[in-house]
């Protein structure tokens, strides 16, 4: 299967502003790619992408004073398969994890596990270790939030999430792998492309996704408390502790962002 994504941002600036993009799809997928995702700007600015410490492709730029565009069009394949399930994958103990999970069990900007523990303990220490805690941990959250574009706020953290019971796809995700977290579980934050694809089209405009991963025995696996089901088309931008790890800019100086669009069409 094959797939057209891509993005159009515009940012109003009333003076020179240092940018940083997180905008390319991540290495793991890179290989995926017909035509690259290559940034461009109008007007032409220098672009200076880098890698950042948890392997995301970034971009370093500068806007000028007034309007500048930022875009890409993008062909990748995908397998057209839905997300993995792996119903037997066991839990690893503490003790027999990797180090380079263990940064995932950790509190993190967005994810206040210190308030959530209690939470976690008394919901899900019952349940059966291993995927099915964990698809428990996403039954509860899917339930438990009301998803709407107009509960979004940039500073809710997963405690908020559950205390207000409402929130966008990063608040599910935050909450989901806050809880997983409690539970002895590596969870890290996910951000990418995620189309109508397989399932009837969404009556709201095209935005990035988030979701969240889980380490069990095997490797890493994607959950996706938001939706609850396994999807088809996902496409990796960027992993993270959180939401802060992947925001897709981040600007130095006042400036507005004036249009947003974002597209993850199937092509025939």
């Amino acid at each position: 299967m094959k797939m057209n994504i891509g993005y159009a941002l515009e940012y109003q600036c009333p003076q020179p502003t240092p940018m940083i993009m997180n905008l390319n799809v991540h290495q793991t997928r890179a290989h995926d790619l017909v035509r690259a995702d290559e940034m461009k700007t109008d007007p032409w600015v220098p672009l200076a992408p880098y890698r950042d410490s948890l392997g995301n492709l970034c971009t370093r730029l500068v806007a000028p004073p007034g309007l500048i565009r930022i875009n890409a069009d993008a062909l990748i394949l995908d397998s057209g398969t839905p997300d993995r399930i792996v119903r037997n994958a066991q839990q690893v103990s503490v003790d027999q994890l990797p180090e380079d999970t263990l940064l995932y069990l950790l509190q993190s900007r967005y994810c206040d596990t210190e308030k959530l523990s209690d939470v976690a303990w008394k919901r899900f220490g019952g349940t059966p270790m291993g995927w099915a805690r964990v698809q428990a941990v996403c039954d509860f959250v899917h339930s438990h939030l009301t998803f709407g574009y107009p509960f979004a706020r940039a500073t809710r953290t997963a405690f908020e999430a559950y205390e207000e019971r409402k929130g966008v796809c990063r608040d599910f995700a935050h909450l989901a792998l806050s809880l997983c977290r409690c539970l002895n579980i590596p969870a890290r934050y996910c951000t990418g492309y995620l189309g109508d694809i397989g399932v009837p089209p969404a009556n709201a405009p095209m935005d990035f996704s988030g979701w969240f991963e889980v380490y069990l025995q095997g490797g890493w696996y994607t959950f996706d408390a938001r939706h609850n089901v396994p999807r088809i088309g996902r496409v990796l931008i960027a992993r993270g502790r959180d939401a802060a790890d992947v925001a897709i800019s981040m600007t130095f100086g006042s400036c507005t962002l004036q249009s947003f669009r974002v597209w993850t069409d199937e092509v025939q």
